[in-house]
């Protein structure tokens, strides 16, 4: 298991790696559901790892759907050949990789029975991952893209124009421009990548034209957000598409005097949830397990998360039930007492009235 961003360790692992996989059959990389920038440029990086070092061409598969309109653009701008998991046939894989994501984590939807060889991540360690060949996770930094560069650089692989401007834009988005959780690594790559990029590439992935649907979605989020002083709330109620609750909880936070975002909405059998913070006391992949316990599965690390509340029907009471579940044990996780939250109305009024 690597640690760590030594060059040196990093040449050594790559190395031993591409001996195991050179000497055995096709490859699968498997990377999470509802694939975000971070797991499509890591599984492009990977795959061109594989190219290049073993002559070996590999399949990227994945469940859901790609929807929000810069992972859309960057799927498309940048070329990446994705393959629905549910035309995949493991029996003829004998190398199967895992990326930004982990056995057993509930985002992913590899069959329980199909075992990992490589897994490559920066969340933190699952129990389950333990029993992979190759495990390097590396939980201190901020995007598995990043570990993926230093894959290429340790064995010296030439990145075109289109991976670079891959690894560079999951590095911007994942971090938010370097001011969320980026370390030293992240920081290091996201410099050295950027005189790489495609300029224009990265313009059309950044500025997408955005569907209706977004828009009503944010109308439906203001109308539906509770503030419990520095806590913001929102139920989406039922969501198109299952990214948008992710993109919402990144978008409140950027409300002045907030510091916590939970965002909810309902999609196929179960409430999603995303957690963002910028408060450096609590780590939103802790606190988001806690507020899932018992009915779903979540995961993630200091100041975003996800998860799922399983088996919460359609209707609107099923819904309501919990967002009141949801609201009061977070609620009590964080000992806020104050049971009358404000709505944007209240904002409004306020500000109208003078008050």
């Amino acid at each position: 298991m690597m640690h760590g961003a030594e060059i040196r360790d990093t040449k050594r692992f790559t190395e031993e790696m591409l001996d195991w996989v050179r000497g055995r059959g096709k490859i699968l990389i498997v990377i999470h559901d509802n694939p975000d920038p971070d797991c499509l440029a890591s599984a492009m990086a990977l795959r061109h790892l594989f190219v290049m070092k073993v002559n070996r061409e590999a399949t990227i598969a994945f469940s859901g759907m790609i929807s929000r309109s810069e992972n859309l653009a960057m799927a498309k701008e940048l070329e990446i050949p994705l393959t629905p998991m549910g035309v995949v046939d493991f029996r003829e894989f004998s190398v199967i990789c895992m990326l930004d994501t982990q056995p057993g984590t509930g985002n992913n939807s590899l069959p329980s029975d199909i075992r990992v060889d490589i897994l490559i991540d920066h969340h933190p360690m699952r129990e389950a991952s333990l029993k992979c060949r190759w495990v390097d996770i590396r939980d201190d930094y901020g995007v598995t893209a990043t570990i993926l560069y230093e894959y290429l650089v340790a064995q010296g692989v030439y990145m075109g124009t289109k991976l670079a401007t891959a690894l560079f834009y999951a590095i911007k988005s994942e971090t938010q421009d370097l001011g969320r959780e980026a370390n030293k690594p992240d920081r290091d790559a996201y410099i050295k990548l950027f005189p790489l990029t495609n300029k224009k590439l990265l313009y059309e992935i950044t500025h997408p034209k955005l569907p209706t649907e977004y828009f009503l979605m944010v109308n439906r989020a203001l109308e539906n957000t509770k503030i419990y002083g520095k806590l913001l709330i929102t139920n989406l109620a039922k969501v198109s598409f299952p990214e948008i609750v992710a993109e919402m909880a990144d978008f409140f936070l950027k409300l002045e005097g907030i510091e916590l975002v939970l965002t909810m909405g309902h999609y196929g059998d179960g409430m999603l949830l995303s957690l963002r913070t910028i408060r450096h006391d609590i780590n939103a992949g802790v606190l988001i397990r806690r507020l899932v316990e018992g009915r779903g599965c979540a995961g993630g690390h200091g100041m975003m998360a996800g998860g799922k509340i399983d088996k919460v029907s359609s209707s609107p009471d099923a819904i309501h039930e919990a967002e009141t579940f949801l609201t009061k044990r977070i609620l009590a996780e964080l000992r806020i007492t104050d049971a009358y939250p404000q709505t944007f109305h209240d904002l409004r009024e306020k500000r109208t009235s003078g008050g």
